[in-house]
């Protein structure tokens, strides 16, 4: 027969051993530096497999789509996957493609929408750096359509939302406080820049100037954590080469002059970037204007049409056009088609964000007005 002794306390439960031993490492995660930096660990690696996966994702949707892992840079030429459509494929593919995209970004995570950076911003500055969990999983299977299906957008702004939502959903898992939450979401988006442009020192300074826009020791030394992570898991995937490597060798300034012709080409590209932006959300706001209280999940293959009639005119304009960039770099092209492709990127670029469901910043803020400082 066995008994207890007087006064014993009983062991407790190996569930209640457990589920102590995780609030234990979860309040040193929440409290402690080094819980930060292994968060922010764990962030990078995050952001990087989001990265690369992000970018395979693209390869394929635009395999289903044309034949190809990329398209656009082979000028007026059918899909593989669709020759009966001849070159009527380039309308009607990104119309299925808004088809496909609308329903989604409205129905699962409408901040998924957009250009990714700001509304990272907007839920850093004013949420508290908590971002739903299903805008990672929403943001890469909508941008890679949109991408895929003839989307004439970059896929940077993608990545630093996927990797920032997957970095804020791991912090608000543990708990974070709002502070750390906000540098764990830094962390995400300065590892989505270092992996896509094996660019670890520009993503410190996007994630803490962009994203954070505050400076501490802490800080920089956890976002550069994140980023030199993700840029290792970037490198082992996608390799190790500069994101700009198609120049010419042997280039070189050989007079002193020529410093005066790169000045007038900063400040060129400096204009052509502000005029790039204002066009582009001013057709945001005139695309809203025209659709009016119509359904909002139907606007992407609406804005299909009308890019599609762009793209069966200049077919270089197709996805994300590093392609043609990398043609463009070595000579591939006259100047007078390099104006032509420079002002049918920002039309382009302006028909696939402005015909997209109700912007994410307006849908965050409750409003249908574009909130100041994110533009």
């Amino acid at each position: 027969m066995t008994g207890t002794t007087p006064g014993a306390v009983p062991a407790p439960p190996p569930a209640d051993r457990a589920g102590g031993w995780a609030d234990r490492g979860a309040a040193w995660l929440r409290a402690g530096r080094g819980g930060l930096f292994l968060l922010a660990l764990l962030a990078g690696a995050g952001a990087g497999l989001g990265a690369v996966g992000f970018r395979y994702l693209i390869y394929f949707i635009t395999w289903l789509a044309t034949g190809h892992v990329e398209f656009g840079q082979q000028g007026h030429v059918p899909s593989t996957h669709l020759p009966w459509l001849g070159l009527a494929f380039y309308v009607v593919i990104p119309v299925i493609g808004g088809l496909l995209y609308g329903p989604l970004i409205y129905r699962y995570a409408r901040e998924a929408r957009g250009h990714g950076v700001p509304e990272v911003m907007i839920a850093v500055a004013d949420g508290g750096g908590r971002i739903r969990p299903q805008v990672s999983v929403v943001k890469a299977l909508a941008s890679a359509l949109c991408i895929g299906t003839g989307g004439s957008v970059g896929r940077e702004g993608p990545i630093v939302q996927i990797g920032s939502a997957l970095a804020s959903s791991l912090g608000q898992w543990i708990k974070m406080p709002e502070n750390r939450l906000r540098i764990l979401v830094a962390c995400g988006a300065a590892g989505g820049i270092s992996a896509t442009f094996n660019a670890p020192i520009t993503g410190v300074f996007f994630g803490v100037e962009i994203i954070l826009r505050a400076f501490s020791v802490d800080a920089q030394f956890t976002v550069m954590l994140s980023a030199m992570v993700a840029d290792v898991i970037g490198r082992e995937f996608l390799g190790s080469a500069p994101f700009l490597s198609g120049f010419p060798a042997g280039i070189a300034l050989h007079h002193a002059s020529t410093y005066l012709l790169v000045a007038v080409l900063a400040v060129t590209a400096g204009l052509i970037g502000l005029a790039f932006s204002k066009v582009v959300y001013l057709a945001e706001d005139l695309w809203d204007r025209l659709w009016k209280n119509r359904p909002e999940w139907a606007r992407p293959a609406a804005g299909g049409v009308a890019l599609g009639l762009l793209l069966l005119a200049i077919p270089q304009m197709y996805g994300v056009g590093y392609p043609v960039m990398d043609k463009t770099v070595v000579g591939g092209y006259a100047l007078w088609f390099l104006l032509v492709l420079a002002a049918a990127k920002i039309a382009a670029c302006s028909l696939t964000l402005g015909m997209a469901p109700l912007p994410a910043a307006w849908v965050l803020l409750g409003t249908r007005q574009r909130p100041h400082g994110f533009c």
